[in-house]
């Protein structure tokens, strides 16, 4: 927990509940339809149970490891700021939530709860849970155990009390349980519908309502059912035994997930209080542990998946992909790369491009080698499917996949697994750091030399993810950039031996340090009395010595445009430090996932598109590549994009030192990104 930084930064924890807010500024801004709203409180709530198994645990872990009296209150004061603004945050979550479903009652469609269940639908409730939810119930009756066992973190519970009937000599008694709702079963259940009237109920309230046939056995006089849910520490402790392989080690780790200590407890805050205290004793829950008093429902992040009732009037209208100007599927894509460079930019662009790629890839018989990185994948994923039929097929593939990616560590650990057996050489890091990068390269044999084809880009080969977030790809056959992807792969396999780059910059060797030489050549140009200009698209800018070169070059006269989706540690138009610096942030139906840095050089301007952020992870603790664009078409591409978006009239949000989080304007019209879409429409 870094308490005093040299310059002006604001605390990242802080900046990103900030980005937080932003995301329920979309669930409540009415130009979004109806049911996307709904969705978007279900982002902002799974993004804060990510961020408190993460960021909120590390504090945490870290606060508990001072021993200097004014650090360990300032840390304390941190750690009460980050308190009360979730609290905010929760307060206007549900407020907002309130809202969307009184204007769904005017779109005939009510959200119901276990006291408002119609007469006509009794009978469909009852035969549901017995026939659908009953059997996937794990009940734990507290009585009979003598601690509660460790409950996930990704689950919600209803804490059930009971108050038995009991001979009349005899003291109330009172007997506790646990329900655990699981994630097998849909959290909102469509009831028939009765007339134009659309009713819809929550899981939670079904087992409400069917409690006392549930606890049958229980004679009760009064029964009652409260939620309550846990986030556990999500970091990853690896063990150090030589003997176990490194799958066995992240194996191991993610299970230990289960066991880690709390780090947040909610409960409704119309729990009884006895029933509180003791479980909060038989959790071990601590006052240092963050205890938040919620509302009826938690684990809102299911609310992204919230049914639309066949009202597709209130959600978003279909969208299609562009194809790529000029890049024809049905012809060879290695023949076309071999003419001139291609950049798809998705979802505007179909993400079928890549895999096309591959398939080809894996089909040709000149092809003699692919080698990918991988960090995401889609739950089905083509991707894979592709370079095991390139196995099949006698190439020889090597996969670089990270098994630490977080969250996605056991799909990874399914992937490399399935990818071993298949034939497919894989790696699986580097001691110390986690790699990021997005890249990919295949060796062809043309004319009885080896020729390389490859693609770089800014997020995940994801099939899924591609649809909704935006990312460049570079298709090239440029010979040197490839053959420093190349040697990128070779530093897999050695990583004690250091390369030279001459084009690409990869992280942790000279990721920083090139970026720091631009903007100190923009910073020379402004005290020339020369234009000096650097357009920044990132997810993320908290590293301190980029933030100090940045308002030394804002002091210097150098103009700085910045799009920050996410945590902004700088403090922009600060009288003196950051005069020079705009910094917006997007936040609209598609997730601003592309990193691209734009440097002015004198009227020549530098265009990178890279897989890093501008956080000391990235720059430090990572590999990472960004790779220069230097086909005018595709820089063109990228100065009208970026514009596009700088220019946003509807979604670009102002990030000020005060975190105001304010619209820059409140027009009606056209969003950025449909302004892409359209550009990319019209391109042809």
């Amino acid at each position: 927990m870094k308490l005093q930084p040299k310059i002006p930064i604001l605390n990242r924890d802080l900046s990103w509940l900030s980005f937080n807010e932003r995301v329920l500024q979309e669930a409540s801004d009415p130009r979004n339809p109806l049911i996307e709203r709904m969705r978007f409180v279900g982002i902002f709530s799974n993004n804060l149970d990510e961020f408190f198994r993460v960021r909120y645990a590390i504090a945490r872990r870290d606060f508990r490891l001072l021993k200097d009296e004014q650090q360990i209150a300032r840390a304390h004061l941190l750690l009460e700021q980050i308190n009360s603004q979730v609290v905010l945050l929760q307060q206007k979550s549900l407020s907002i939530l309130e809202r969307i479903k009184e204007e769904l009652k005017e779109e005939d469609i009510y959200i119901i709860n276990e006291k408002e269940i119609l007469a006509e639908h009794v009978d469909y409730v009852k035969e549901y849970f017995i026939n659908t939810i009953s059997p996937a119930l794990f009940t734990i009756i507290l009585s009979e155990v003598e601690a509660i066992p460790p409950l996930k973190d990704d689950v919600a519970y209803l804490a059930v009390r009971m108050l038995l009937d009991t001979d009349s000599t005899e003291k109330e008694k009172i007997q506790y349980a646990l329900i655990e709702l699981p994630k097998t079963l849909e959290r909102f259940i469509v009831l028939p519908k009765i007339g134009n009237n659309n009713y819809i109920i929550l899981l939670d309230d079904v087992i409400r309502f069917c409690l006392c046939s549930h606890f049958y056995i229980f004679p009760c006089r009064e029964i009652s059912a409260y939620m309550i849910k846990i986030t556990r520490n999500a970091e990853l402790d690896l063990d150090t035994d030589l003997n176990k392989s490194f799958i066995e080690k992240i194996s191991n780790s993610v299970e230990g997930r289960k066991r880690a200590e709390p780090v947040r407890f909610i409960y409704d805050k119309l729990i009884d209080e006895k029933m509180l205290r003791f479980l909060k004793e038989k959790m071990g829950i601590q006052s240092t542990d963050s205890v938040i008093a919620g509302g009826r429902y938690h684990n809102r992040r299911d609310y992204m998946n919230f049914p639309h009732c066949g009202c597709k009037e209130l959600m978003y209208k279909p969208f299609s992909a562009y194809p790529i100007k000029d890049f024809k599927v049905e012809k060879s894509l290695f023949s076309q790369i071999a003419e001139r460079d291609f950049l798809q930019y998705t979802p505007y662009h179909s993400f079928s491009y890549l895999i096309r790629f591959l398939r080809e890839a894996a089909l040709d018989p000149k092809v003699k080698s692919i080698k990918i990185t991988i960090y995401r994948l889609a739950k089905q994923s083509q991707v894979i499917n592709s370079l095991i039929n390139a196995v099949k097929n006698g190439k020889k593939v090597t996969v670089q996949i990270e098994l630490q990616a977080r969250f996605d560590e056991t799909a990874n650990i399914h992937y490399a697994e399935l990818l071993q057996r298949e034939g497919v050489n894989t790696i699986f890091g580097i001691r110390g750091l986690k790699v990021h990068s997005k890249i990919g390269v295949v060796e062809r044999e043309e004319a009885g030399k080896i020729r390389r084809y490859g693609f770089i880009s800014t997020g995940n080969f994801n099939e899924s993810s591609a649809k909704i977030y935006t990312d460049y790809t570079l298709f090239t056959a440029h010979q040197e950039i490839l053959e420093e992807i190349h040697q990128v792969f070779k530093f897999f396999d050695t990583p004690f031996q250091v390369f030279q780059y001459k084009h690409l910059l990869v992280s942790p060797y000279n990721t920083k340090s090139t970026f720091l030489s631009l903007i100190d050549r923009e910073i020379a140009l402004a005290k020339e009395g020369k234009e000096a200009f650097l357009k920044l698209k990132m997810n993320g800018l908290t590293n301190e010595e980029m933030i100090e070169k940045l308002y030394e070059a804002s002091q210097a006269g150098v103009k700085i445009q910045m799009i920050v989706r996410g945590v902004c540690c700088l403090l922009p138009q600060v009288e003196g430090l950051s005069d020079h610096i705009e910094v917006i942030s997007i936040l609209d139906r598609f997730l601003e996932h592309s990193r691209l840095y734009i440097f002015g050089n004198e009227g020549h301007p530098l265009y990178y598109i890279s897989s890093a952020d501008w956080m000391s992870r990235n720059l430090n603790n990572r590999v990472e590549v960004s790779c220069p664009i230097y086909q005018k078409d595709i820089q063109q591409q990228l100065w009208d994009t970026f514009h596009l978006a700088w220019n946003d009239p509807v979604k670009a949000r102002i990030i000020d030192k005060d975190q105001q989080n304010a619209y820059r304007t409140l027009q009606q019209g056209q969003s950025s990104q449909e302004a892409i879409h359209n550009y990319y429409n019209n391109s042809d």
